[in-house]
């Protein structure tokens, strides 16, 4: 199944590269176009010349942008199981028989840039690289439990068992369906990896509005930890930001206050975090004890630094104590929700589901 927008210029080569490798008279090719340009014509045109059965189905109104086209495409596909690759060639259709493969015994197959032995070569500088590997990691800690042995959850190349997967409880938006599917339901999970390929033409689709749809769609599927998460957070942010100005304003240097207001709102973030956060995460995680323990290591080294740069701030100058109090405990909220999510509340090795659920 291949959704495609624009790809006038790759999707010849991408239909006889798939019929090669995987095609057949049991072999069915779905295309779902949102193209502006005539992607479904060079489509339709080489069909004649393929050994598997082409469907090209045109949407009117791209709803739910690229992720719509795939539960698009799976509703019309007639088979069990089903192969989801992008149209730029950057998901080498040499890889489908693999893929396909490693369903057996489980749910999804997911082609992984990250799993040992692949490669993001593809992805065009540094930044799309660090984009890449950040929103990974946030998305691992959001559902620490589900993508537990899924190494690349935002890839476009995957395959699944439709038979396993209900198509009527996703809710697709934005362009990565792939998490959805992982996260709606726990499902046993198989991983290929791949180097992603260069782009042989075109522009990536990536926009600040794709960057929004897809934060929309984290906060959707996992509001409850993050937001209370981060409402747990501001609560000893202003806490903090209070005891550093009350002990400022009676006389106490800032480094020390500093210091004193850090570690009260760490053992009452742990406490509130532990009740209202992950307390679903408690009873596969390691004990009271240790969780306690990494989190007050992690939070006090973390701590350091923060308060060193904020101190460098107020003694130069740049920032008065209050804000840059406040500025820097900011940054540091990403950092923290990432270990706690990932370290602190990592289920134990002999409680640990063998998905990604």
């Amino acid at each position: 199944m291949v959704p495609t927008y624009d790809e006038a210029s790759t999707v010849v080569e991408l239909l006889r590269r798939i019929d090669a490798a995987v095609g057949g008279p049991r072999t069915e090719v779905v295309v779902v176009d949102d193209s502006t340009d005539d992607t479904a014509a060079r489509a339709r045109a080489v069909a004649g010349s393929l050994r598997s059965e082409l469907v090209v189905i045109q949407r009117e109104t791209p709803d739910g942008g690229l992720s719509g086209a795939v539960v698009a495409g799976l509703r019309a596909a007639r088979g069990t199981q089903c192969a989801v690759l992008d149209g730029d060639l950057q998901h080498p259709p040499e890889e489908l028989p693999r893929l396909l493969a490693a369903l057996d015994g489980a749910d999804v197959a997911v082609a992984s840039r990250y799993a040992d032995g692949g490669a993001a070569g593809g992805l065009a500088n540094w930044l799309r690289h660090g984009v890449s590997r950040v929103t990974t990691l946030v998305t691992k800690a959001m559902f620490p439990t589900r993508l537990r042995t899924c190494t690349d959850p935002m890839t476009g190349f995957f395959a699944l068992d439709r038979s396993r997967v209900d198509l009527g409880e996703l809710r697709p938006r934005g362009f990565k369906i792939l998490l959805e599917i992982l996260v709606r339901r726990r499902r046993t999970v198989a991983e290929v990896p791949f180097t992603f390929g260069p782009r042989r033409a075109g522009t990536s689709k990536a926009s600040l509005r794709q960057g929004l749809w897809f934060l929309w769609q984290l906060v959707d599927l996992r509001f409850g930890r993050m937001s209370g998460f981060a409402l747990i957070g501001a609560l000893g942010a202003v806490a903090n930001v209070a005891l550093v100005s009350g002990l400022v304003a009676l006389g106490m240097p800032f480094l020390p206050a500093a210091v004193i207001a850090a570690e009260v709102t760490m053992v009452a973030n742990f406490l509130l975090q532990e009740k209202y956060v992950f307390g679903d995460l408690i009873d596969g995680a390691e004990s009271v004890r240790r969780r306690f323990l990494r989190s007050f290591a992690f939070n006090n080294v973390e701590s350091a630094v923060r308060i060193s740069l904020a101190w460098w701030l107020v003694s130069h100058g740049v920032l008065h104590s209050a804000i840059a109090t406040a500025v820097t405990l900011a940054v540091a909220f990403v950092a923290r929700f990432v270990f706690h999510a990932l370290v602190v509340y990592r289920p134990r090795e002999d409680r640990a589901v063998a998905v990604g659920g």
